[in-house]
């Protein structure tokens, strides 16, 4: 385990005292539990992000499928 300092807003500090002892834990515990479940989301979310990437490509249309035409696209009603 590693001290660390650090410097909150009185209402943020008030707040943390109360939701330590609500939690009967220490004010210490509290910060650092929230501080890993931060870290472990962050984690979550980047190795889900690259098993996304990493994935195969999702096909947005059938093979020899053609793409509209741009006048095909804006010639619509709504657009005039």
């Amino acid at each position: 385990m590693r001290n660390m300092t650090i410097t909150v807003e009185e209402k943020v500090a008030k707040w943390a005292r109360i939701e330590a002892a609500r939690k009967d834990t220490s004010v210490s515990r509290l910060v650092g539990e929230m501080l890993a479940e931060k870290m472990n989301n962050e984690d979550a979310r980047s190795a889900a992000m690259r098993r996304f990437l990493e994935g195969p490509a999702y096909q947005l249309r059938q093979p020899g499928e053609r793409l509209p035409r741009r006048e095909e696209l804006y010639d619509r009603k709504v657009l005039r």
